[in-house]
């Protein structure tokens, strides 16, 4: 990860508009909150993107492992 994108490099205003660029928020996006409340540590300050990044990875790899997927040969 580039370091521009630390919070100890960054301001909140910066953070925010890190996120919205990330998650394509453009021109009539501006009431759209997919993917926004999950970045809302980040942009507080709280935890940076590849802590939440990888938390999310987890819990994602986490829900898939109890899922059973016919048909994909890799069980």
């Amino acid at each position: 990860m580039n370091d521009k994108y630390l919070i100890a490099n960054t301001t909140k205003e910066q953070r925010e508009q890190i996120v919205r660029d990330s998650l394509g928020y453009g021109i009539g996006c501006e009431d759209a909150d997919d993917g926004y409340e999950m970045y809302y540590d980040y942009i507080a300050g709280k935890k940076e993107l590849a802590q939440i990044n990888a938390e999310y990875k987890a819990n994602y790899v986490t829900e898939l492992k109890d899922e059973t997927r016919p048909g994909c040969g890799m069980e």
